[in-house]
This record gives C-alpha cells, sequence and structure tokens, in this order.
C-alpha cells in the first residue's frame, strides 16, 4: 500500500479516522462510509483516545467543522455548478453529499496524497463530474484546473478547509489573489482559520506545523472583494448539539479563537 511521508500531508489521513469515528457514533453529525478505508484501521486506533479527549470537552472540531461545511456547500450548491476543494486530502464529499449530477468538483492536493487516495478509492462511484488536481497549491495549479474544464466566467464554490494556518502570511494572500482572479461574481467560499493566541499556546502534534493565524477574518476577505460572514464552533449556528465549549465575545482580548468563514464574493 502506498504511504503518505510528509508530516502535514498526514493530517489527510488523521482526519479521515475522525470522520470514520464520527460515523460510528448513533448521534453522528454525517456519515462518511468512505472514511474507514481512507483512514486504515491502524491511523483509527491511534486517533480514537484523542477524539474521546476533544468530545469530553465539548470540542468535537474535526465533526463540527465537517458539519459546518458540509450544510454551507450544500446551501449554495443549487445555484453553482462548478465546485474547488482546495487541499483536499481524503475529502469524500464528492461520493456522499447530494450534488446536482450536472456539478463538476476539482479537488486539488500534493500528488503523494490523491494517489494514494485514487488507488484507494478506484472502485467508489462519484455523485458527480469530479476531478483530481495532483499539484501543491505552491505551484501553478490555476492553469491545471482551468486545463481540467473550469470556467471563470461562471459563479464556483471553494471550499479551503485545514490549509490557511499551514501557510505562510504571504502564501495565504497569493492563494487569495488567486482564487479571486478564478472567480466570477457570485461565488461563494468557505474557510477555516485561527488566530495568533492559539498558535502561540499550540505547539504539539500538528499544531506545530501552524504558521498563519489571522485577528479579523472579515478584514481579510475584504481586501479581496469577498463579504464574509464569521462564526466561532460553538455558535448558534455551529455547534449542532455537540459542541458545547462558547468562545468569548469577540472584543475580548487575548482568547486562542478558531474561525468558520463563509463568504460571497461581490
Amino acid at each position: 500500500m502506498l504511504e503518505i511521508k510528509d508530516s502535514v500531508g498526514l493530517t489527510s489521513r488523521i482526519m479521515a479516522a475522525v470522520r470514520a469515528i464520527e460515523t460510528q457514533r448513533p448521534d453522528r453529525l454525517f456519515s462518511d462510509p468512505l472514511a474507514a478505508l481512507l483512514a486504515g484501521d491502524e491511523m483509527i486506533a491511534e486517533v480514537i483516545p484523542k477524539a474521546k479527549e476533544y468530545e469530553n470537552r465539548g470540542t468535537p472540531f474535526v465533526a463540527t467543522r465537517t458539519r459546518f461545511f458540509d450544510d454551507f456547500l450544500m446551501s449554495v450548491a443549487h445555484q453553482r455548478s462548478q465546485v474547488v476543494i482546495l487541499g483536499a486530502g481524503m475529502d469524500t464529499r464528492a461520493f456522499r453529499l447530494s450534488w446536482h449530477p450536472d456539478t463538476h468538483l476539482y479537488e486539488v492536493d500534493q500528488p503523494e496524497v490523491l494517489q494514494l487516495k485514487e488507488s484507494l478509492l478506484e472502485n467508489s462511484q462519484a455523485l458527480c463530474h469530479r476531478h483530481s488536481l495532483s499539484i501543491d497549491l505552491k505551484e501553478a495549479w490555476s492553469d491545471l484546473l482551468i486545463a481540467q474544464g473550469y470556467q471563470i466566467d461562471i459563479p464556483s464554490i471553494w471550499l479551503v478547509e485545514g490549509v490557511f494556518y499551514y501557510l505562510s502570511e504571504n502564501e495565504v494572500h497569493d492563494l487569495l489573489k488567486t482564487i479571486t482572479n478564478l472567480s466570477a461574481p457570485t461565488s461563494c467560499l468557505g474557510a477555516d482559520l485561527i488566530n495568533t493566541k492559539l498558535i502561540l499556546q499550540s505547539d504539539d502534534g500538528l499544531s506545530k506545523y501552524w504558521r498563519y493565524g489571522c485577528e479579523e477574518p472579515e478584514t481579510l476577505f475584504a481586501t479581496y472583494g469577498w463579504k464574509a460572514s464569521v462564526v466561532h464552533p460553538g455558535d448558534e449556528q455551529a455547534h449542532f448539539g455537540r459542541y458545547t465549549y462558547k468562545s468569548p465575545p469577540r472584543d475580548v482580548p487575548d482568547v486562542a479563537r478558531v474561525f468558520f468563514v463563509t463568504a460571497l464574493k461581490e
């Protein structure tokens, strides 16, 4: 079996393991029948203790984030026929969400990640037109996207989940510039961000690779012509009865924060 050797690339299998664990819960927030296959038994066993810890703290972040962006995608998909998932990893939304059959969904990630994914999913049928683009986001991925049939003159949906905080500040701005240049008016974007405080207090596991913190996501996205709505996991729109930790109001200083962002290009 192929393996992912890159430490950040391994997050894709860890996320799949959390989704597999969530799928087995009677109160699951979503069902992902392919997650266990993509994660592997060994990774699932390794992740179970950490998943339980987050659940006991009232902060099941991955399950909450997955459900939040599932809902976002389905709420805007009826008006837009092309979807781009950047840093797609082991994402299975092409296989498990109720897409219109004419939808074109583009998954972009590092070659070794998507090579493993394709080998595991070779017998699975997507519910849309799925395009797998094996290229690093630091390369000229937009050319490949257009070559695969993406149309810059019609509205699109972007999902940038678990990506921004692994990039440098310059890379974040370069990525947003590229997304914006590829997006027709009324395109939509979903993303999660963290602030600098969270990076400073987190230095173990995957968090040691975090680089970019943002204090005001609304301002960041407005710079590129996107009108953003921002919530914390645990807010009314993003707890789903399971994420019970409530973040202090935004005007309270020196608080570690996670943001769920949905934005519309004006």
